[in-house]
């Protein structure tokens, strides 16, 4: 997030949350992972939060990985 956040020149607030739940689920006798990310960014628009919330999982290593593999949810909070 904060490579993101320097391209975009937003500075990420001290208080921002990410919280992560992951499952381990069983469908037609098959095992897959699923995750949701909640991130809370305060201070931010909801507009600037979403863009850095969307550029972040378009950068992020990990992200690039499970892209296709694993389903995953991220969420914007606002606080």
């Amino acid at each position: 997030m904060g490579l993101a956040a320097a391209k975009m020149k937003v500075s990420i607030p001290a208080d921002r949350a990410i919280d992560a739940e992951v499952d381990l689920c069983l469908t037609d006798g098959a095992y897959f992972i699923q995750a949701r990310l909640n991130v809370s960014l305060p201070g931010l628009s909801r507009e600037v939060a979403q863009a850095l919330v969307d550029a972040a999982h378009q950068t992020c290593p990990y992200s690039k990985v499970t892209r296709g593999n694993i389903h995953v949810v991220i969420s914007l909070v606002q606080a």
